[in-house]
């Protein structure tokens, strides 16, 4: 398999299984994904929207029902893993106990055969790489979580390998250590200059290290787009809530309202950023709890509330209120006691407006 290439093409790819019952299920079905060289993807989603499902048909582990894989004019999907040689990081590090970190990170190398003087130089070069020279002689079980993850990192860049797969390899660390791990592994893609597709639940994440984001859910993409596009203007409702808009509530379109459109409910008006063409006056307004903020009565988009439960949060508290249009969750900084009755605003642009009431 070539070291570089310019493009991975997955065109309609499905994968479907029987379960107990004898039904067909579809785990992911017709992925259609360009991957340029050099870019860091996201798989993004909950648990059990085929994510890693893809990633695994990627690396070969699991053979498609239906499309293709394409590595530039060359078919992949028909080829075994090996064949394959993209390297692979998994959740659990994955690495042999009873071999020191050096043989560990070695080990594809000696499979491939590679002069042991060359295997040597690489495999001490990936380990300078993910900055753990030093540790050469040590076993997996002397380290810790991330020492051990970054040996798995260097064991899937050791072979040079066209494409990296990256499935959850962060989940089993604490939060600090997550969040330096993000940057050393967006360090490390920008020095091979080489694809990363990297499988996540956690919108932090992918938010943070991608270049564009594919949101999934029951094995179909709903969005693929950049990060700030992703967070800032979801494509659906479901994107919407996963990326952060926590609150959504059903409102009646009223109409055009200068750039935006006037929605009513209860008594409430707000004017709202349309995401979409609409089919009915029955509408879905999503609001994330931080774009909420203190307002005078009577200022444009301002609503009343009252405080029903307060969560402390330190610089700030997650405020469960109720409104004309339903419970809603604030985060507001300063202090607020249960009970107390606000008034709160969002600005028209992070007050986003989808077809459909809300589900």
């Amino acid at each position: 398999m070539k070291h570089n290439f310019e493009q991975l093409r997955l065109d309609s790819v499905s994968r479907s299984f029987t379960n107990a019952e004898g039904q067909q299920l579809a785990a992911l079905r017709g992925l259609d994904l360009n991957i340029r060289r050099g870019e860091f993807i996201a798989l993004l989603g909950p648990s059990g929207c085929g994510k890693s499902t893809a990633l695994n048909c990627i690396a070969g582990l699991q053979p498609l029902t239906g499309g293709g894989i394409w590595l530039d004019e060359q078919r992949i999907d028909v080829l075994p893993p090996e064949k394959r040689g993209f390297g692979m990081v998994f959740q659990n590090y994955a690495l042999f106990p009873h071999m020191s970190v050096l043989e560990n990170v070695g080990f594809g190398l000696k499979m491939q055969r590679v002069p042991k003087a060359d295997a040597l130089r690489r495999a001490k070069a990936a380990l300078q790489l993910v900055q753990l020279i030093g540790h050469d002689g040590k076993l997996p079980g002397q380290l810790s979580g991330g020492q051990q993850q970054r040996v798995a990192i260097a064991r899937a860049i050791v072979i040079e390998p066209p494409l990296v797969l990256m499935d959850e390899p962060l989940s089993n660390l604490d939060t600090k250590l997550r969040i330096e791990m993000r940057a050393e592994i967006r360090r490390i893609h920008g020095q091979l200059e080489r694809a990363t597709i990297y499988v996540t639940h956690d919108q932090d994440e992918a938010l943070s290290m991608a270049d564009r984001i594919v949101v999934m859910k029951e094995g179909v993409v709903q969005q693929v787009a950049p990060p700030k596009e992703v967070y800032g203007r979801p494509k659906n409702l479901h994107v919407a809530r996963f990326m952060g808009f926590r609150n959504v509530a059903s409102f009646t379109l009223e109409g055009q309202q200068g750039e935006g459109v006037a929605v009513t409910s209860n008594g409430v008006r707000l004017t709202g950023t349309p995401m979409e063409g609409f089919n009915s006056k029955n509408v879905s307004v999503a609001l994330r709890p931080e774009d909420m903020e203190r307002a005078a009565p009577g200022t444009e988009n301002a609503f009343d509330a009252q405080a029903e439960t307060v969560e402390y949060g330190g610089r700030d508290s997650l405020i469960r209120v109720n409104t004309a249009f339903g419970k809603l969750w604030a985060r507001l900084a300063g202090e607020v006691a249960e009970g107390e009755r606000l008034s709160l605003r969002v600005a028209p642009s992070r007050t986003l407006v989808y077809d459909g009431e809300a589900p």
